[in-house]
């Protein structure tokens, strides 16, 4: 049953926002609510530069809930997966391990980013994007026709992310019996969980991933049980974190936000996202790789601004070889300085200086090679 609630139309005859499981316990806590993709999201609980630095330093926790979680089953479930994604799901042979990928148009446009888990022959986990989820399952569900494999989205579970250094201690502080099952799992490796005893048992995935650079779980438990997780994980000293964070985080990490970084109109090897794309094997035509043959005219930077300002998105770079624009861009709080992702043309290289047009000014900026920051440190020296 899906608990998710769907908020009714307005007086104004609009439909309102989505809300996830812990949208009381946001609001209850104080958390300022914002519209993100539909969803009402907290942005912040207070100060988004607290909630950042904690995250680096200590511990933290995401509502990733407005994510969509889909379970692909049946015997051709690998075959489908090989066909529809850039990168090669026939990589995961061990149980629980994970994969990054895009999901491609014919003319290699990126449909989202995703990560899919392997849980068991013939089954795996796909997560998706909030603001792409019913675009992202109607390509599927159109693009499975003729495989013995079904998609079953998982609207009745409810996903938290746990950041930071201290996540995992912190999280088996929460629920010390998940330490056995959860101690020995890699980075980009899950397992299930059984929690609970009796009629209260419940399965649980928790995954040794994020999306801030840091380590941690990110768990899917059902939506029932999400506010008790959520209270229980706060009771252990791990803080409640807005999307604003989230941002910032993600972008000192070098990870890349869909609808802003690559969208239906730029490929993955213009986006940054070479690495996720394989092609190893010759026969396998996955959906987009002959519009991945040509070299790309564009390619996604790091930019560390120079003088001083604030790099956004949208805003123009200008270089001996040509003209790009920023994609995102933001006040690193762990590097104390401006920095943002910007495509840009091919010859661009890392060390070169370039101008980005912020409102009336021309400002110097280097080409950096991301990420910025990971693991509570600056990486810029190492670039």
């Amino acid at each position: 049953m899906d608990r998710v609630v769907h908020a009714p139309f307005s007086f104004l005859g609009k439909l309102m926002a989505l809300r996830t499981p812990l949208y009381d316990t946001h609001v209850a806590a104080g958390g300022k609510m914002v519209d993100f993709a539909g969803w009402d999201m907290p942005i912040h609980y207070g100060s988004q530069l607290e909630e950042h630095h904690i995250v680096r330093k200590d511990a933290g926790m995401f509502d990733v809930s407005h994510m969509l979680g889909i379970d692909l089953t049946g015997t051709d479930a690998l075959l489908f997966l090989r066909r529809l994604l850039a990168n090669d799901c026939a990589k995961l042979t061990t149980l629980g391990k994970a994969l990054y990928s895009c999901m491609l148009k014919e003319d290699g446009g990126v449909i989202d980013d995703l990560i899919v888990y392997y849980l068991a022959p013939e089954r795996y986990r796909i997560v998706v994007n909030a603001g792409t989820a019913d675009k992202d399952l109607a390509w599927m569900n159109q693009r499975i026709q003729g495989f013995q494999a079904e998609l079953k989205p998982r609207r009745d579970l409810a996903m938290i992310a746990i950041q930071g250094p201290n996540a995992r201690e912190r999280f088996w502080m929460a629920f010390p019996v998940a330490r056995a099952k959860t101690v020995l799992l890699t980075p980009f490796q899950a397992a299930e969980w059984e929690a609970g005893e009796g009629a209260d048992r419940s399965e649980w995935l928790i995954a040794r991933t994020g999306y801030t650079g840091e380590d941690g779980f990110e768990i899917a438990v059902p939506v029932d049980e999400a506010a008790g997780v959520w209270a229980t994980l706060q009771a252990v000293g791990i803080a409640p974190c807005g999307l604003g964070a989230r941002d910032t985080l993600r972008l000192e990490a070098g990870m890349n936000l869909y609808g802003q970084d690559m969208d239906e109109n730029v490929n993955p090897l213009e986006s940054g996202l070479t690495w996720t794309v394989d092609r190893k094997d010759a026969g396998r035509d996955f959906i987009g790789r002959q519009a991945l043959e040509a070299a790309p005219a564009r390619q996604l930077v790091g930019l560390l601004l120079i003088d001083r300002g604030v790099l956004r998105s949208h805003q123009q770079v200008i270089s001996k070889q040509g003209n790009g624009e920023t994609t995102s861009g933001t006040f690193s709080p762990t590097i104390q300085g401006s920095i943002a992702f910007a495509r840009v043309p091919a010859g661009v290289a890392v060390g070169d200086e370039v101008l980005v047009q912020i409102r009336d000014k021309q400002l110097k900026a280097k080409v950096v090679k991301p990420p910025f920051a990971r693991n509570g440190q600056s990486l810029i020296q190492e670039n």
